[in-house]
C-alpha cells in the first residue's frame, strides 16, 4: 500500500486531469440515464403469470393486453346530446390511430358500467397493439395529447377534463416522479451536507472535498449505468439508489480520509508524508470497508428480480467509483492542498466545540467502567425495537402505492369515485381445455359458469367477465346455441368474443375485476384463491389446465420467488462478510460479533418499518394517510443488504483504530478507549450525513423510496448510536484480548482480562 501511495503522490498531477476529463464526460452523460431505465421490472424467469400474458398475447386475435384507460369528467350527462358529441368526437379521434387495437366504451357496448351513477363522468377502455410495456409507455404523451387537441375543438371543451391512466401511464409518472425527486433531493441536501461538513472539520476547503467526491461518484456512476442499460435492463429504482449511496458512501469515505490526513499535518508531516500516511491507514480502512459493502449489494445479483439486480449492480458501481475516488483523487487533491486545506483558519478556531474530543473520552471511560450494564441496556432498546417484525406481512400495500399529485394517479383517483378502478388492474384467469376439445362445447361451458360463480362468490369481487358472462342471468343453454354458430356470435359480439375466446377456441379468458374497497393487499389474496380453485378441478373441469396472471399475480410470483432466494443471499452476506473481517482483522471474535451487532441493527430497523408503515404509528409525519397493512417484498431485501454494507462502513472506521492502538500498546482496555474518542466524532458527522442523504427520500412521492429511505435512515442512526457507540465498545471492553485472538501481537496480558 506504501508504494502505491507513493506513486499516487508523484502523479498527483496527471490523475487530477484524468478524473477532470472523467468527470467532464460524466456531467454530460449522466442526465440522460433516468430515460433509459426499465419502469416494469419483474422476474426474468418465467412465472405463471408471465405464461399468463404470454398466453392472451399469442392465441388471442386481439387481446386487451396493454391499454389505457381514459376517464372523462363533464358538465352534463354523458347520455344527452353535448355531452355525447365529445364523448363520440374522442373516441373517433382515437379509433384513427395505428396503435389502437381496440375501444370499449358505453357507445360501443351500451355497459352502464362505463358511466358514473350520475352520468357526468365516462371511461375508455383504449386497447393498444403493443407487446411490451416500455412500448406501451412510449404511447402515454401521445395519446394525452391527442386527448387534450379533440377536446380543444369543442367550443365548451374546457369544461371537460380528461386524464389518461393505466399501467404504463402509471408506470410512466412513477418514472418522472422519481427523476424529479431525485433531484430534489439533491439540491435540498447539498447545503445541509455542506453545514455537517463545515461544522466537523472547521473549515470550508476541507468540507467541499467530500461533497465533491459524493456528487462526482454520483455523475461517474450514472453514466456507467447509462451505459449497462445497453446490454441488461436496469430498474428506474436504482436511480434514487444511486444518488443515496454515492452521495452518502463518497462523503464517508472522504470525510474517514481527510480527518486523517489533518492529524497527520497537525503531527509535523510534510503535505507528501501525509497523504502518504494518510493512505496506508484511513486507504486501507476506506478498502476494506468498501469491499464489505460491495458484498451486500453483489449478494443482490443472485435474486430473480430486475428491480433487486439493478440496485445491487448500482450499488456496486457507485461504491466502488465512491472508493476508487477516494484512494486516488483525494489523496492527490490532499497533496496538492496541503496546509491550505484548513482554510479559513477563524473558522476552525469557532467551531472547536463540536469535535472537542472530551466528551467523547469520558464516554469511552464510562464504557470502560460498566461495559455489561452497557451492554444490557443497549440490548433492552434493540430489542423493543426489534419487537413490532413478528408483526411483519409481506405483500403490496393497501394504500399510496401509486403517487399523487400526477395525471395517472389522479385519473385512477376518478375511476374509484365512479366505482370502477378494479378494471384497470384485473385478475386474469386463462382456461385451456385438453386438445380435441373447445371451450364453447356444452360441457366446457358449464364447468367454465362454475369456475365463473365460483369467483364472484368472493366478497372482494365486483364482477366476472369471460364468454359465460356476456348479460346476466343467460342460461347455459341460450349460450350454448348462440356459440353453436360461432361466426354469427363473432359478428354478434366482435371485440368481446376477440378478447375473451382464443383463436383455436381452446383458451377462454376470466377477467375478474375487484371490487374498489379490496386493496392490493386484498388482491393478492385473490390471487392464491383463484389459483386453489384452478388446481381444486371443481365440476367438470377435469383434465383443464388453469393459469392466473395480471398484477397482482406477477407481485405474487416475484414475491415468492424473491422470498426463496432470501436465505441464500442472506448466507452471502454473513459469510463472506464474515471471512472479509477476520482476513482484515486477523481475528475470530471480531467477525462473530460484527454479524451479530449488525444482525440487531438490521431487526431493529425492519421493526421501525413495520411499526411506523405496516401498523401506520406515526405514518402522517410522512405524508401517509393510515397504515400500508404490508411491506412491499423488495424492501426487507433491500434494507438487510444495504444496511448490513453500509453498517460494516462504521465497524471498519472503528475497529481500525482500536487495532491500531492495541498494536502500538497492547492493552485492550486503552485502545478501545482511545480508539472510540479518536473516531466518534468522524462516525457521528458521518452517520449525521448519512441520516440526511436517506432521511430526506423518506419524504418521496413513491411508497417503496420512501420505505427504503426511511429504513436506511434509521438503520444508520441505531447503528452509529446505540451499535457502535454503547454495544461495540461495550463487547470489546468486556471480552479483553481475547477480541484478536488468535492473529494479535503477543503482549503480556493486562491485569482484569
Amino acid at each position: 500500500m506504501e508504494r502505491f501511495a507513493r506513486g499516487l503522490v508523484r502523479g498527483r498531477w496527471a490523475i487530477l486531469v484524468v478524473w477532470a476529463v472523467i468527470g467532464g464526460v460524466a456531467a454530460m452523460r449522466a442526465p440522460g440515464t433516468p430515460a433509459l431505465l426499465d419502469i416494469r421490472g419483474g422476474s426474468e424467469r418465467e412465472t405463471e403469470a408471465s405464461r399468463n400474458e404470454d398466453l392472451v398475447e399469442s392465441r388471442f386475435s386481439r387481446p386487451i393486453g396493454e391499454f389505457f384507460a381514459v376517464a372523462l369528467q363533464g358538465p352534463g350527462s354523458f347520455e344527452s346530446s353535448r355531452p355525447r358529441v365529445v364523448l363520440d368526437t374522442l373516441l373517433a379521434a382515437l379509433e384513427r390511430q395505428p396503435y389502437v387495437r381496440g375501444l370499449v366504451s358505453f357507445p360501443s357496448t351500451g355497459d352502464t358500467t362505463f358511466l358514473s351513477r350520475d352520468r357526468r363522468s365516462a371511461f375508455i377502455i383504449v386497447a393498444l397493439d403493443v407487446t411490451e410495456g416500455d412500448t406501451a409507455g412510449a404511447l402515454v404523451q401521445p395519446v394525452r395529447s391527442l386527448v387534450r387537441r379533440s377536446l380543444g375543438t369543442h367550443p365548451d371543451g374546457g369544461q371537460y377534463r380528461a386524464l389518461v391512466t393505466g399501467r404504463a401511464p402509471l408506470d410512466l409518472d412513477v418514472r418522472r416522479v422519481i427523476t424529479e425527486d431525485s433531484a430534489t433531493g439533491e439540491r435540498r441536501l447539498l447545503p445541509l451536507t455542506l453545514i455537517v461538513l463545515v461544522l466537523a472539520f472547521g473549515a470550508l476547503v476541507a468540507a467541499l472535498l467530500p461533497l465533491l467526491v459524493g456528487m462526482l461518484a454520483i455523475a461517474v456512476s450514472l453514466t456507467i449505468i447509462g451505459l449497462l442499460t445497453q446490454v441488461t435492463p436496469m430498474s428506474i429504482f436504482v436511480l434514487n439508489m444511486t444518488t443515496m449511496i454515492g452521495l452518502g458512501v463518497g462523503i464517508d469515505y472522504s470525510l474517514l480520509m481527510v480527518t486523517r490526513f489533518r492529524e497527520e499535518l497537525a503531527r509535523g508531516l510534510l503535505p507528501e508524508g501525509a497523504a502518504v500516511s494518510t493512505m496506508t491507514t484511513a486507504g486501507r480502512a476506506v478498502i476494506t470497508s468498501g469491499v464489505t459493502v460491495i458484498v451486500g449489494f453483489g449478494a443482490l445479483l443472485f435474486t430473480p428480480l430486475i428491480e433487486t439486480r439493478s440496485v445491487g449492480l448500482g450499488g456496486l458501481i457507485v461504491v466502488g467509483v465512491a472508493v476508487l475516488l477516494s484512494i486516488t483523487l483525494l489523496p492527490a487533491l490532499l497533496a496538492v492542498l496541503g496546509r491550505e486545506i484548513d482554510r479559513p483558519r477563524w473558522m476552525a478556531r469557532r467551531l472547536t466545540w463540536y469535535h472537542a474530543p472530551q466528551i467523547w473520552e469520558k464516554w469511552a471511560r464510562t464504557l470502560s467502567r460498566h461495559p455489561l450494564r452497557a451492554m444490557a441496556y443497549g440490548g433492552l432498546v434493540i430489542a423493543i425495537l426489534t419487537a413490532p417484525v413478528f408483526w411483519i406481512r409481506i405483500g403490496l400495500p393497501s394504500r399510496h402505492w401509486w403517487p399523487s399529485g400526477t395525471e395517472a394517479g389522479a385519473g385512477l383517483d376518478a375511476l374509484s369515485r365512479m366505482g370502477v378502478a378494479g378494471f384497470i388492474q384485473p385478475v386474469r384467469v386463462l382456461v385451456e381445455v385438453p386438445a380435441g376439445r373447445t371451450v364453447v362445447q356444452a360441457a366446457s361451458l358449464r364447468a367454465l359458469r362454475v369456475l365463473s360463480d365460483s369467483l364472484r362468490a368472493d366478497g372482494r369481487v365486483r364482477e366476472v367477465r369471460s364468454i359465460v358472462d356476456l348479460e346476466p342471468g343467460t342460461s347455459l343453454l341460450a349460450l350454448s346455441v348462440l356459440y353453436s354458430d360461432l361466426k354469427a356470435a363473432r359478428a354478434r359480439y366482435p371485440s368481446f368474443l376477440d378478447a375473451f375466446l382464443s383463436t383455436d377456441r381452446r383458451l377462454a379468458l376470466l377477467d375478474v375485476i375487484l371490487a374498489d374497497t379490496t386493496s392490493l393487499t386484498s388482491a393478492m389474496d385473490v390471487v392464491i384463491r383463484a389459483r386453489q380453485l384452478g388446481q381444486a378441478e371443481l365440476r367438470g373441469m377435469r383434465g383443464m389446465s388453469v393459469t392466473v396472471g395480471g398484477y397482482s399475480a406477477a407481485a405474487l410470483d416475484f414475491q415468492n420467488d424473491l422470498l426463496d432466494r432470501f436465505p441464500l443471499l442472506v448466507a452471502l452476506i454473513l459469510g463472506a462478510t464474515g471471512i472479509m473481517l477476520a482476513i482484515a482483522f486477523r481475528s475470530v471474535l471480531v467477525p462473530i460479533k460484527a454479524i451479530i451487532m449488525n444482525t440487531l441493527s438490521v431487526s431493529a430497523t425492519f421493526g421501525l418499518i413495520v411499526l411506523v408503515f405496516q401498523l401506520g404509528v406515526g405514518a402522517e409525519l410522512f405524508g401517509l394517510d393510515g397504515p400500508t397493512s404490508a411491506i412491499f417484498v423488495v424492501i426487507p431485501v433491500l434494507v438487510f443488504a444495504v444496511v448490513f454494507g453500509l453498517s460494516m462502513d462504521y465497524e471498519v472506521f472503528l475497529l481500525s483504530r482500536i487495532k491500531e492502538a492495541y498494536d502500538r500498546t497492547g492493552r485492550n482496555a486503552e485502545a478501545t478507549m482511545e480508539g472510540l474518542s479518536a473516531t466518534a466524532s468522524v462516525i457521528t458527522s458521518a452517520a449525521l450525513i448519512m441520516i440526511l442523504v436517506f432521511g430526506i427520500f423518506a419524504f418521496a412521492r413513491v411508497l417503496p423510496m420512501q420505505l427504503l429511505g426511511f429504513g436506511l435512515a434509521v438503520a444508520v442512526l441505531l447503528d452509529a448510536t446505540v451499535i457502535r457507540m454503547v454495544l461495540v465498545p461495550a463487547f470489546m471492553q468486556a471480552m479483553g484480548r481475547w477480541n484478536w485472538w488468535p492473529g494479535g501481537r503477543k503482549w503480556k496480558v493486562e491485569s482484569g482480562e
